[in-house]
């Protein structure tokens, strides 16, 4: 290698480190200004502003009009002074215990806090309307400690709806008795008056019922209403897993229209959606043949009894003619 060629090539390498050595100090921090007015100041008083304010209740997640207030919704966070509000519950003025069995009259985001005009109270005026989601109704079913699950469904729960009833037919010894799930997936607003699972201490207050409150649609509120008519109406507690079965198995089946964006909140509001709607439609049904062998599994006959006045077709070998059938 001439002399030439290996002073090109020294020059070259000593730049490339002169460079290397730049970067290194550039992306260091070392040369960026460190005033009041740079971004790692500001960053760093944000903090130190928000550890100095009072404790406010604050959202732990989106809740939309219309949700029941859980242990599990909110928190207190430290917040900074100059952006106290009055509407606040601040740490040791509020109860959050008392907040629970409260529904959300105005949507809250996400670590939004949580202002006493953005809540409704049970007993308040408008509280079941507020509970209430867009285009649904609030229908009242009466139950007994066998068909309300012992008294251990509390507002909040999923249930199903089943309907118990006898058919008889001129066989009136062995009527069809039959149980089926009219609807599925119902919202438990209230048992009886009491729309809170908790009692003053935070746990759970089991309760024998009569009544229990439900979230439907207008059609369902047809069928239910309707069906009280017919026989005995019975709840089925529904587990958590099963919505979250049910809708992987909608969106498997084409059934369910998601969101066509790359958007992860507008899909999770849409899977929340559609996890929370009722079902109507034909669903299971028991008879009393599928329990004992000694009772049917298929409708009772049912003799036909022609009405005085009306006409019946006779045949006489080839002739076929009209009589009319008169009364006595």
């Amino acid at each position: 290698m001439d002399v030439k060629k290996a002073a090109l090539l020294a020059g070259a390498l000593v730049i490339a480190v002169a460079a290397a050595l730049m970067a290194r100090s550039m992306f260091s921090g070392g040369g960026a200004p460190t005033g009041p007015a740079s971004p790692q100041a500001g960053a760093a008083a944000i903090p130190q502003q928000a550890l100095d304010g009072p404790q406010v209740l604050v959202a732990t997640k989106a809740l939309p009009v219309g949700t029941i207030i859980e242990a599990d919704s909110f928190r207190f966070q430290p917040w900074p002074k100059d952006l106290i509000e009055t509407a606040y519950y601040l740490q040791g003025k509020a109860d959050p215990q008392s907040l629970q069995g409260a529904v959300v009259r105005n949507a809250i985001t996400a670590g939004q806090p949580v202002t006493q005009g953005a809540l409704i109270k049970p007993g308040e005026r408008g509280f079941l309307a507020a509970a209430l989601g867009p285009g649904m109704r609030a229908v009242t079913v009466p139950v007994n400690m066998q068909s309300s699950v012992a008294g251990f469904i509390f507002p909040g729960d999923r249930v199903d709806v089943l309907v118990t009833q006898t058919v008889s037919g001129d066989d009136a010894s062995n009527p069809l008795r039959v149980t089926e799930t009219i609807v599925r997936n119902l919202r438990v607003l209230a048992t009886d008056q009491r729309t809170n699972a908790m009692d003053e201490t935070g746990k759970p207050d089991v309760r024998n019922f009569t009544n229990v409150t439900l979230e439907v649609t207008p059609r369902i509120a047809e069928k239910i209403a309707v069906s009280q008519t017919m026989g005995q109406l019975s709840l089925t507690l529904r587990a958590l897993a099963d919505t979250k079965q049910d809708l992987d198995a909608a969106i498997a089946n084409g059934n369910v229209t998601l969101p066509n964006s790359n958007d992860p909140a507008a899909e999770k509001r849409a899977l929340t959606t559609i996890a929370s709607r009722p079902e109507d439609g034909r669903f299971g049904y028991a008879t009393g043949g599928d329990v004992s062998r000694f009772q049917r599994r298929s409708m009772p006959p049912r003799k036909i009894t022609p009405q005085v006045g009306a006409l019946v077709r006779v045949a006489r070998g080839t002739a076929v003619e009209q009589v009319e059938i008169r009364g006595n």
